[in-house]
């Protein structure tokens, strides 16, 4: 292929890689790219044109896509997929879309996570050093992610399972929290604060990570900003479910796992627990709440130019030492 040619079809997709730009160039998951004097209007990278693909693909369809929906029986699946596992504003939305389309199919078990890898890391701060208003789209992909987790959660009609085959971080593991259970494959490991990046949280963290391990460990976990194996998380019940196979055959197991759970003679009986335990936290406290107060908070970091958020989130990106004297400054977190 001639490296100056427009790329194949498949590789025309939302954040598709793109083709070398000749020999031995490389381009790292995540990494920003930027082709010098092009104008930036929505503060993303500029590389490709992007070509739609459907939700569901048809079987004889070879091609790459980053969000994807199938069915078995009683159980969807819709997997993501994102380099690095960030989720930029696009993403956010463009996977909420799927998933309020996956909503809509009969199933009564709905299966969230990508095949191996990571499942999320949250908000792309890679796309957010690269625009030309960070503290503008640190908000908008923060306003973008907690859209999606707010959908996880109300959801009530059918039981919502995230299965986790790799790593995640920050707002990527509060969006598995969302879910009604998380399943994860041994060798991965859990993130559960923003801490080390200067930010306090939110995806509605205060809501779901109290309810699954209680107040103190959930202020120890983001306090610390430690990592979490998977079997210390399944201790504390940060997980529901171990799935100790290799990476390759965690989708395998994974579709067993939820085929047996969508034949389970108690599933309506479960499903209908978990609406009523919804609407009663939300008579206790509205889940708007939750995510206004964590939003005032996070807009104060965002659009403050000397919170060290700025200058951590930049040396991150950048692969350099720490720009802040004191990364865990919150602005008042725990």
């Amino acid at each position: 292929m001639d490296p100056g040619a427009a790329p194949p079809q498949e590789l025309r997709r939302p954040g598709a890689v793109p083709p070398p730009r000749g020999l031995g160039a490389r381009r790292l998951p995540g990494s920003v790219r930027h082709r010098p004097g092009t104008p930036r209007h929505d503060g993303g990278p500029h590389w490709l044109p992007e070509d739609t693909v459907p939700l569901e693909p048809p079987a004889d369809r070879a091609t790459w896509t980053d969000i994807r929906y199938r069915q078995r029986g009683e159980v969807g699946f819709l997997s993501f997929s994102f380099p690095g596992g960030a989720m930029s504003t696009d993403q956010c939305r463009r996977l909420l879309a799927a998933y309020r389309r996956a909503l809509t199919r009969p199933t009564s078990v709905l299966v969230l996570g990508g095949a191996r890898d990571f499942f999320s890391n949250g908000i792309h701060l890679n796309v957010i050093e690269a625009s030309a208003d960070p503290a503008g789209e640190s908000w908008a992909n923060l306003n973008a992610m907690n859209d999606l987790v707010e959908a996880v959660v109300r959801t009530t009609d059918r039981l919502v399972v995230a299965a986790l085959g790799g790593n995640a971080a920050a707002g990527g593991v509060m969006l598995a929290l969302a879910a009604d259970q998380v399943w994860c494959r041994t060798g991965s490991v859990l993130n559960p604060h923003y801490r080390r990046m200067g930010l306090y949280g939110s995806e509605y963290w205060t809501y779901t990570l109290p309810r699954r391990v209680g107040a103190g460990t959930a202020a120890r976990l983001t306090t610390e900003a430690l990592p979490v194996s998977a079997a210390a998380a399944a201790r504390i019940g940060l997980v529901d479910r171990l799935v100790p196979v290799p990476a390759r055959e965690f989708t395998g197991e994974v579709e067993h796992m939820a085929a047996a759970l969508a034949e389970d003679p108690d599933l309506t009986e479960r499903i209908a627990a978990r609406a009523a335990a919804r609407q009663a936290d939300e008579a206790r406290r509205p889940l708007g709440e939750y995510r206004r107060d964590e939003l005032a908070r996070m807009r104060a970091i965002f659009f403050d130019p000397r919170a060290p958020y700025h200058c951590l989130r930049s040396a991150f990106v950048r692969k350099q030492p720490s720009g802040s004297a004191n990364p865990l400054a919150t602005g008042g977190a725990r």
